[in-house]
Formats: structure tokens, sequence, C-alpha cells
């Protein structure tokens, strides 16, 4: 660990939250069956939130009290479930959302809502299911395409995963979310070149957001160039948010490496 107390870890990680999505921690440890909003919600196609802790409590505070005033009201508990999984109370945002599935089921936006939520939660089979019910054929939705594929990479299934990413680019050529997701797809399958190639495609568009520069950063750091990537990862930032993105870089690969050691010595 190159942060060696628990509470400098933390604040680390805050800082760096905008700019060092922990979905990295998937590409890392190449886990597709463990979940948390950490795990999944950098790829389902919302932006990455630089708010603090404090401000999601706030919020879920907020839309609670919408959403018991009117429990019916389907934007209430959109609103109240997105709230939940911004303040990572995962199991609470499935709940709420589930019972507003039942009573708006052809509601769309509840759907992908709902699917993102259990996405949170590790359910990504069940994940998969409901975000197929949220947009159909004839009115496909990109960002719910990409995020199927997410999931689908949650499963191991990468091949299956790209498809629908393809699916997506079809609709929005080159968007540089779906692209960091494919990027992070073949990371996942270990293609860590191929990875390379397609996030830096990602990362020369127009709109590419913070997300994208740390999976590239971090598919950078995965091969060894170590300089190269803590320079992406901390271009144009305020010096603070700068460190704090180098110091979570170098903890995630640094876990890496461990990992390796570890498999290396029970084989």
């Amino acid at each position: 660990m190159f942060l060696p107390q628990h509470h400098q870890s933390c604040r680390a990680s805050r800082l760096a939250s905008a700019g060092l999505s922990a979905i990295l921690v998937l590409a890392l440890c190449g886990c597709q069956t463990t979940g948390g909003t950490e795990d999944i919600t950098g790829a389902l196609g919302e932006k990455a939130d630089a708010r603090r802790p404090g401000d999601s409590r706030r919020d879920v505070e907020t839309y609670r009290e919408r959403f018991q005033a009117n429990p019916n009201d389907a934007k209430a508990a959109l609103q109240y479930g997105k709230a939940l999984r911004d303040n990572r109370q995962r199991s609470q945002a499935v709940a709420v959302l589930e019972q507003a599935t039942i009573s708006h089921p052809g509601d769309k936006a509840l759907l992908a809502g709902y699917g993102r939520a259990l996405a949170d939660n590790g359910n990504f089979q069940q994940a998969f299911d409901v975000l197929s019910r949220a947009h159909t054929p004839e009115d496909p939705d990109w960002r719910i395409l990409s995020a199927q594929g997410a999931v689908l990479d949650q499963l191991g299934r990468y091949d299956e995963a790209r498809q629908y990413y393809a699916s997506a680019l079809k609709i929005v050529p080159d968007e540089p979310t779906v692209l960091s997701n494919l990027g992070l797809s073949y990371a996942l399958s270990k293609d860590l070149p191929k990875a390379e190639e397609t996030l830096r495609r990602a990362y020369g568009r127009a709109g590419a957001d913070a997300r994208v520069r740390a999976n590239l950063g971090l598919v950078i750091g995965l091969q060894g160039r170590l300089a190269e990537a803590e320079g992406i990862v901390k271009a144009d930032l305020p010096a603070e948010e700068a460190a704090a993105n180098v110091a979570y870089l170098r903890q995630l690969l640094s876990r890496k490496q461990k990992q390796r050691a570890d498999a290396d010595q029970a084989r």
C-alpha cells in the first residue's frame, strides 16, 4: 500500500472520486461476480459524482421526505433511489425501486434505475434482465445498451458484452463513455493493448469525462508505464486532487501486484 493509514486512504479516495472511478477495482482484481457501487456504477452511463459524502446524505433526507409524502410518485421514487445509490445504501435503493416498478411496470426510467441499483448490489443477472425491459429493439437506448454490456462484463461474458457496446456505438459513434466501457471489457479479459487502444480513442473524444482519463491511466499503469499513467490521471487538475489521484492509482496498482504475487505463490 502506498497510503499507510486507513483515514489517509479514504480521504484520497474521496478527493479522487471525480477522477478515478472505483470501477477500476474490477479491472485490477478481474472479478466478475462481486458487486457494489464501487465496482459497477462507473460503467453504467452516469456521470461521475464529485460530491462529498455529506451532500449524498442530505440528498437522501431530502428525497426521502418527498417520497414518503407521495410513495406512488414515480419521479420521487426514482430520485430517492438514486440518492440512496449515491450514498451507497444499495439494498435500500433496490427495495425502493423494486416496489416502484411493481406500481409502475411500464415506466422505462424506473426500470433503468432499478436495473442499475441491482447491478450496484451485485445482482448482475437480474440487473441484465431488468435493463432488457427498460427499452425495446424498436426504440433502443444506447445508455442502457452500454449498461447491459457492463453487467455482462461482470458476469465474465465479454464477447456478448461487446455486442451490446457495438450496438450502442451504432447509435452514438465514438461516444466516449461507451468506448471507455469497451476498453474496460478488454482490460477485464486481460487484453491490455486493445484496452489501451480503445481507451485512447475515448480519451481523444470531446466530452470524455474524468472516468475515461482514470481508466486509461490504470490500463497504462498495468502495463508497467507508471510515470505515463500518473501524468494522465493528474493532468490539468488542482494540485491536491492530482496528488490524490496519483496516490489512489498507486494504491490500486500495488493491490494488483500483490494479487499477482499471491496467485503465483498459490500455483
